[in-house]
C-alpha cells in the first residue's frame, strides 16, 4: 500500500489531527472535536470540507452514517509515511529498562530474550514478538537460473553444505515486459540472457549468507542488467525468505494481557484466532517478520504492516511492526510488536528499533 495521495497542507493537518484523536480515544472523530482540541485555526465547516475530501480519497471513513470519521488503513499508511514525528521518550525508557533489568553475563540466552520481550510489551502496551536466534547461518555456494517457459524461471541454488533447493519464479506481466523476457521467443537467446544473470549473481553472492541478500548494492548493476532489476529483487526476496524457513524457529510472545485491554479485541472469537496463530502457527508469522525491507522502511530499519497489508487474515485488524537483529552483519532473528491499527506509531517504531539494537549487542 503506497501513500501517493496529494493533499493540501490543510488536509494534511486535518488528517494528522484525526489520526491522533482517534488513536487517543478510539471514538470516531467529528469536526467539532478537532476545533475544540487542536489549534487548526479554521472553522468547523472548513474542517468538515477537508474531512469530506479525505473520505473521498479513501483515507477516512464513517463507521456509521451519523458518526464521525475513522482513519482507514490507507490513512494510517499516509500518516506513518509522511506525517509522523517519532518520539524518543519511550525508546529511552525502554533502553534504560533493558540495560538495567537484564543481565547478559548470568542469564541464559532464552531467559534474556524472554525478559526483553516482557519489557517491550510493558512499555509499548502491545504484544511483543521476538524470535530466538538461528543456530546456523546458511551461505550461498552457487546460483543458476533456467527458463521453464516465457513467463517462468526456475531458480536453483546450492548452499555451503551442498544442499540443493529450487523454486519456480513467476514473472508478472510488468516484470516480464521490463526484463524484455516476453520478447525473447528464441529459447537459446533466453537461456543466454539468463546465463548472464546467473554469472552476475554468482559473482555478487557467492559466499554470502542467505540472510544478507537484501543488502546487495544495486549500484553494481551495469546498464545491461538494469532491465532485470525487478526480477532480481523478487529472487532475493525468495532466497531471503528461504533462509528463515529451513528449520523451526521459536517466537517468544509476551504482552497478551496488555493488548486484550484494547477495545478492538473485545470479541472473543477474534482474540482466539490471533492466539491460535501466535501459539500454534508460528511458522506462518516468521516470513512476515523476516521480510527484506525496501523504500521508506529501509531508511527506518523497520517493517510496518498495517491492517489489510498483513497477508494473514487474523492480523488484518492489526499492525505488525518488526525489525531484525544481527550477529555481525548477518540478521539472525527479529523483534516486533503486534497491536491494533489504532497504534501509537510515534512510540512503537522507535521502541522496536531500540529493542533490535539491544539484542544485536546482547548476542555479539
Amino acid at each position: 500500500m503506497k501513500s501517493r495521495v496529494n493533499l493540501t497542507s490543510r488536509q494534511q493537518q486535518v488528517l494528522l489531527a484525526t489520526v491522533r484523536h482517534y488513536i487517543a480515544t478510539a471514538e470516531p472523530v467529528g469536526s467539532e472535536a478537532l476545533v475544540r482540541e487542536y489549534d487548526l485555526r479554521v472553522s468547523a465547516a472548513t474542517i468538515r470540507n477537508a474531512m469530506g475530501v479525505l473520505e473521498k480519497s479513501g483515507l477516512l471513513y464513517q463507521p456509521h452514517i451519523s458518526a464521525g470519521r475513522v482513519p482507514s488503513d490507507s490513512g494510517y499508511r499516509l500518516y506513518v509515511d509522511r506525517l509522523i514525528t517519532l518520539s524518543n521518550e519511550q525508546s529511552q525508557k525502554a533502553e534504560h529498562l533493558l540495560s538495567d533489568r537484564l543481565n547478559w553475563d548470568e542469564w541464559s540466552l532464552e531467559a534474556l530474550f524472554r525478559g526483553a520481550a516482557q519489557i517491550l510489551a510493558t512499555v509499548s502496551g502491545y504484544i511483543a514478538l521476538i524470535t530466538l536466534p538461528q543456530q546456523r547461518t546458511t551461505f550461498l555456494r552457487h546460483v543458476q537460473l533456467v527458463a521453464v517457459d516465457a513467463s517462468r524461471v526456475m531458480l536453483i541454488f546450492v548452499t555451503d553444505s551442498y544442499e540443493t533447493q529450487s523454486v519456480l519464479m513467476s514473472l508478472s506481466p510488468s516484470q516480464s515486459d521490463e526484463a524484455g523476457l516476453n520478447g525473447l521467443l528464441d529459447e537459446d537467446l533466453l537461456q543466454r540472457e539468463l546465463q548472464i544473470l546467473s554469472n552476475f549473481l554468482n559473482e555478487q553472492l557467492k559466499g554470502k549468507a542467505l540472510a544478507e541478500l537484501a543488502d546487495l548494492d544495486w549500484g553494481e548493476l551495469d546498464r545491461q542488467l538494469q532491465q532485470y532489476a525487478d526480477f532480481l529483487k523478487s529472487i532475493f526476496k525468495e532466497l531471503h525468505r528461504r533462509s528463515h524457513s529451513s528449520g523451526p524457529t521459536q517466537i517468544v510472545v509476551s504482552g497478551l494481557a496488555e493488548v486484550l485491554r484494547q477495545p478492538e479485541f473485545s470479541q472473543l472469537q477474534q482474540v482466539q484466532t490471533i492466539l491460535h496463530l501466535l501459539e500454534e502457527k508460528q511458522e506462518q508469522i516468521i516470513p512476515l517478520i523476516f521480510e527484506p525491507l525496501d523504500g521508506a522502511e529501509s531508511q527506518r530499519r523497520v517493517s510496518i504492516r498495517i491492517g489489510s497489508e498483513n497477508p494473514l487474515e487474523p492480523f488484518r485488524t492489526c499492525t505488525l511492526i518488526s525489525s531484525t537483529y544481527s550477529k555481525g552483519a548477518v540478521p539472525v532473528g527479529s523483534v516486533g510488536v503486534l497491536g491494533p491499527t489504532r497504534m501509537v506509531y510515534e512510540n512503537a517504531i522507535p521502541l522496536v528499533e531500540v529493542a533490535a539494537d539491544y539484542l544485536s549487542d546482547a548476542i555479539r
